[in-house]
């Protein structure tokens, strides 16, 4: 929300600074974001033309004589049409920054004319879109003084950050009115005074969607005259971001940052008919004021006359009832609109406008008519014209709140020592009512503040104005013990799973849990209860069945602007199903290009090979083991979900049941589905699948089970059917004496004609370690039959001769 602070002060009687003020907005909840001084605006001063002669190398430009006020003249080429002697305009000295071209000035020759600066025209300044010109001023205008100052355009602009629960201050009142209870000054007096009008306006209403349209008041002025809006009008408009259309837009775009107030105006002439409050028909279309052609639904509310419909209500009207230049009879319309309503066309649509922004939050129902009123009365000052009567349909009225307030609660939740008193005289300055003076006091909630509803509502009100810097600062308090474990074990292994893939080289990455549904059904979702009731996109409609597709749209993202060898991972949620239990805890991670945990990119050495399974499977387990899995238990299969690449991906289990996750390569399709390039390589680990692992006593003791005797290793190979896993020959080989064997290693693969059709080797070496004595030949024979033996009654290997 921006606006400028002599606006502030048309509603706001005080003498506070602007630093003054800015703190006080950020200490009563209205954060300041920034606040534009105009400093840019400063090295424009006034300046006259002493002489205009004609350039000796172009018809169209003149060589002038510049008088900045120092009795120094300067020589300027301009090529304005209305440059001549004895102009007075706005001069910017070379060094200059002129904000409308986005060009600093500097000393330049122009046809071979040195040229010492420059008469800038309104668009330079972004005072309006006008250049034909050069600004012209009176012949009283103080030459050598600011020119910002002369015109008013060193007014400074304040941006506030409001949260969702206050459109109350989406208009300038409102923030002048917080300012005033919190001890700022005085709020003026802006009561719309009601205007006459005569006759009935030709124009009725008819509303048929009670439940999206709880009232509607509009009026016809005629004869108005449609041209540019007055400049101070204009001057505020542009301030703030607003391009000046034309008077009669320009007014409703005033209403609407003044006080909150959104309104629409339609050229009488174009409505046919009467107008009707409706639901869209599937299959309607309307042409809005963006010239985009948006298509409506039954969830829509919209306005509609004989001709179809005329605007999407409360969120932007239709280019054909537009107002512009030609218009004399104009339409002023100002409605109440259910706010979930606007909030889902807006989203629905893809349109953001000033008034979807007010009236998904809850615009003030008491001022629909005042805001008509107000309108009225600046449309008949700017633009002439007779009013009608007005024609108000649906509005029943406003019902207060009454919310009861313990006053003791405000120290209760705060530790803030508040008088009774004055706790009610905040509450009263802000525009609520209290009712009695007990310990319980009824209090009415204004019609502007839909956001309270109950007690701590209250307290928050009066917490604010009073001062959150007059709460006592308290030290925490110094336990005698060693606190226990704060954290969760999840929490424990959420925190240690980043820090592990951060040290592999990875960048942390937060997506939005909501995905497309074709992404989802392509992970696994496509579930009906993870769909979204009201997407804040059409293309995040679903909750997230998995990280990946986030992670490998990211990545997309990064090589589309240079980033190709980029590795992100991210430890969050993800959703089975709606219940609590169907939400998991995942640390996911991808691969790109060349983004190895060894190095990415071109080396001295040769370029780094591209991404593979090995590199998933390495982050995997480096994830598994940091977060406690028992690595030397965990196993990997070949029966990786279908978004990975088949025979270059794994699932990583403990025992059969447990999934622990999985990895691989990412297969060609689902890239060519997310419109992503690879190589890529990804992994999911379920952090909460991990088992808790047994807890062990605080004192460590020291290990009795070390042997004295020297290690041996030996080496097998056996020939098996190409279908037979390395892992389960592992297994096997491991099982024929789990007190002598430590370890099984695969150290070699081999397929080939020598081998047979069909068959392949696999090479292991054995870790053996005696414990209670050094063995003989005759135990390593007879440990080396048992694995053979094992191997070839679980795996029908057979040794390699």
């Amino acid at each position: 929300m921006k606006f400028t602070l002599s606006w502030l002060k048309d509603h706001l009687e005080t003498d506070a600074s602007l630093e003054d003020i800015c703190d006080r907005l950020t200490m009563i909840g209205l954060e300041v974001e920034s606040v534009d001084d105009k400093a840019a605006l400063k090295p424009f001063v006034i300046a006259r033309v002493l002489s205009a002669e004609k350039h000796p190398d172009a018809d169209k430009l003149k060589v002038l004589s510049v008088d900045a006020g120092d009795g120094k003249p300067v020589q300027v080429v301009c090529g304005a049409p209305n440059a001549r002697t004895g102009l007075i305009g706005a001069f910017a000295a070379p060094g200059t920054y002129v904000p409308g071209i986005d060009l600093t000035l500097s000393v330049g020759k122009i046809r071979g004319v040195e040229s010492h600066g420059m008469m800038c025209s309104e668009r330079e300044l972004q005072m309006s879109d006008e250049h034909d010109g050069i600004i012209d001023l009176p012949d009283d205008a103080p030459l050598g003084t600011s020119f910002a100052s002369y015109a008013g355009l060193d007014d400074p602009v304040i941006e506030i950050n409001l949260t969702p629960n206050r459109p109350d201050c989406t208009g300038v009142f409102g923030i002048a009115r917080d300012l005033a209870a919190a001890g700022l000054g005085t709020l003026k007096d802006a009561t719309a005074k009601p205007v006459n009008g005569s006759g009935d306006c030709p124009v009725k209403v008819t509303i048929k969607a009670p439940d999206l349209c709880p009232g509607f008041a509009l009026r016809m002025v005629s004869g108005v005259t449609n041209g540019p809006s007055p400049k101070w009008m204009q001057q505020r408009l542009l301030s703030i971001g607003l391009r000046p259309i034309n008077a009669l837009v320009d007014i409703t775009n005033y209403v609407t940052f003044d006080r909150g107030r959104p309104l629409h105006v339609f050229d009488a002439a174009k409505v046919k008919g009467d107008l009707v409050v409706r639901r869209g028909q599937a299959g309607e279309k309307l042409l809005a004021l963006d010239e985009r052609e948006y298509e409506m639904t039954p969830e829509i509310c919209v306005i509609a006359d004989g001709n179809g419909i005329e605007s999407i209500a409360g969120v932007m009207g239709g280019e054909h009832t537009g107002c512009d230049e030609n218009t004399t009879d104009v339409l002023i319309e100002s409605a109440l609109w259910d706010p979930m309503n606007i909030a889902r066309t807006g989203r629905d649509l893809g349109i953001i406008t000033d008034a979807r922004y007010r009236f998904e939050r809850g615009v003030d129902p008491e001022f629909m008519v005042p805001g008509m009123e107000l309108a009225t009365r600046l449309v008949t000052d700017i633009c002439g014209g007779k009013p009608t009567e007005a024609v108000i349909e649906g509005y029943k009225g406003h019902t207060p709140k009454i919310v009861p307030f313990p006053v003791a609660e405000v120290g209760r939740l705060t530790g803030l020592a508040v008088e009774n008193k004055e706790a009610l005289g905040i509450l009263s300055r802000l525009g609520f009512t209290p009712d009695g003076s007990g310990d319980v006091v009824d209090v009415a909630v204004p019609s502007w503040r839909p956001d309270v509803d109950g007690k701590a509502d209250l307290v928050e009100e009066v917490m604010r104005i009073h001062g959150v810097d007059e709460i006592a600062l308290e030290p925490m308090t110094s336990h005698d013990a060693v606190n226990g474990r704060i954290l969760t074990p999840l929490q424990v292994r959420t925190r240690t799973a980043k820090r592990a893939l951060a040290v592999r080289g990875m960048m942390e990455c937060v997506n939005w849990s909501f995905i497309p549904a074709a992404h989802a059904e392509l992970f696994g979702g496509g579930n009906p209860e993870l769909k979204l009731a009201n997407p804040i996109a059409a293309d995040m409609s679903d909750m997230r069945p998995s990280l990946l597709p986030g992670l490998l749209t990211a990545a997309q993202r990064n090589a589309d602007r240079g980033a190709a060898d980029v590795a992100l991972f991210e430890v969050s949620g993800t959703y089975e199903n709606d219940t609590a239990e169907g939400q998991r805890r995942v640390a996911s991670g991808v691969r790109r290009a060349t983004a190895r945990a060894e190095g990415a990119g071109r080396h001295w050495a040769g370029n780094a090979p591209a991404v593979s399974v090995y590199d998933a499977k390495a982050d995997a387990f480096a994830v598994l083991e940091a977060c406690g899995a028992p690595a030397d238990r965990l196993q990997a299969t070949a029966d990786a979900p279908a978004w990975y690449h088949p025979g270059r991906s794994g699932v990583i289990r403990l025992g059969p049941k447990i999934v622990l996750g999985h990895f691989g390569e990412i297969h060609p399709r689902t890239l060519e589905a997310l419109d992503v390039s690879g190589p890529l390589c990804g992994f999911e680990v379920f952090v909460d699948a991990i088992p808790e692992p047994k807890r062990k006593p605080t004192r460590t003791k020291p290990r009795l089970d070390l042997s004295n005797f020297q290690a041996v290793s030996r080496d097998f190979a056996f020939v098996v059917d190409g279908a037979v896993e390395a892992a389960e020959i592992m297994r096997a080989a491991a099982g024929a004496d789990r007190k002598l064997i430590t370890a099984v290693k695969v150290f070699d693969i081999f397929e080939g004609a020598s081998i047979g059709p069909g068959k392949k080797s696999i090479a292991i070496e054995v870790d053996i370690q005696p414990v209670d004595r050094t063995l003989t030949d005759e135990d390593f024979e007879a440990l080396a039959r048992a694995i053979i033996a094992n191997v070839g009654k679980q795996t029908g290997g057979v040794l390699r001769q």
